[in-house]
């Protein structure tokens, strides 16, 4: 499992992110990502040759998978979180925050699950038994960041 977050600017403004939470080839995994989120993430218009020398690519490795007990069984900062929940209308939905979301954005527990209930669809009243409703997983990621220029400058002393 993995995803590929593509930030730009100094601010490092989300550009793009999209992973997978099933096993495979990480070479192929790599490759698949990192193209599908720059060029496919629907939040964004794809990334175009202009925004090159300003973007970061970071990949996170998700690991340690476990099942919370509820919507608060789980650190802020150290885990990323999976919820599985049901809409006001009855579907199945899903939504998920690697685990340095929520540090990022300042955000405490409960205004995390509330976000990612929006993300994943959920238009109704978010209430204590909504929350209490879902299904969390909770995991751990390893992440790599690249600048371009550091991209760049290790390519070229590969093949310079």
């Amino acid at each position: 499992p993995l995803f590929v977050t593509w930030k730009i600017g100094r601010d490092r403004r989300l550009r793009g992110c999209i992973g997978t939470f099933n096993a495979m080839n990480l070479h192929l995994g790599l490759r698949e990502y990192a193209m599908t989120s720059a060029f496919k993430d629907s939040r964004f218009s794809p990334i175009t040759r202009e925004e090159l020398s300003k973007l970061h690519v970071s990949v996170s490795i998700l690991r340690h998978f476990e099942d919370g007990l509820n919507y608060s069984d789980w650190e802020i900062g150290i885990h990323g979180i999976r919820i599985e929940f049901v809409t006001e209308k009855g579907s199945k939905r899903t939504a998920t925050y690697l685990p340095e979301v929520a540090p990022e954005q300042g955000w405490d527990r409960i205004q995390t699950i509330d976000s990612l209930l929006r993300k994943g669809g959920y238009k109704g009243m978010i209430t204590n038994d909504v929350r209490l409703s879902i299904r969390l997983t909770r995991y751990q990621s390893e992440k790599m960041t690249v600048s371009y220029q550091e991209y760049r400058d290790h390519f070229c002393t590969k093949r310079c």
